[in-house]
């Protein structure tokens, strides 16, 4: 019976060992949980700032994109003003060639009017000599035969 009472001694201190061993196990396993709980929610504060930051994020990027909606909205009105400026440049500046187009037009028939007229006045200038020198000569011949003539 001695055996037995061995055996089962050395039994009990196989269990006894086996428990010290679970009983670490479980105490270095409580360990890590509890740090991963901590850890858990030191991620889980930090979440939660990140949210709350994205969210401010959100709607500053709400805001900004408002407002320059808003003065996108303004420069339209701005960009349609300058192009009826636009046009209307344009529209003065087709005008302005018209205008000159017609003043060069009239301004060419002008000149070839004065151009005849001082061809009319040269042509009479010219009649007008040729009318004094036959009046003179008329004149001379008149003298001569006067002279010739004695009287």
């Amino acid at each position: 019976m001695e055996i037995i009472y061995i055996s089962v001694f050395i039994v009990a201190l196989s269990i006894a060992a086996l428990a010290v061993y679970v009983i670490k196990t479980l105490k270095a396993a409580t360990g890590t949980m509890e740090r991963v709980s901590l850890t858990l929610e030191r991620f889980e504060t930090q979440m939660q700032g990140i949210t709350k930051e994205s969210e401010q994020l959100v709607q500053k990027t709400n805001i900004i994109a408002e407002d320059v909606q808003h003065k996108t909205e303004s420069l339209n009105g701005l960009f349609a003003s300058l192009k009826n400026v636009g046009d209307s440049l344009d529209s003065i500046n087709h005008s302005f060639r018209d205008m000159s187009e017609t003043v060069s037009r009239q301004s060419k028939q002008q000149s070839e009017q004065v151009a005849q007229a001082i061809q009319w006045g040269n042509a009479a200038i010219d009649l007008y000599a040729k009318w004094q020198t036959k009046k003179q000569e008329k004149e001379e011949k008149r003298k001569e035969n006067s002279y010739s003539t004695g009287g």
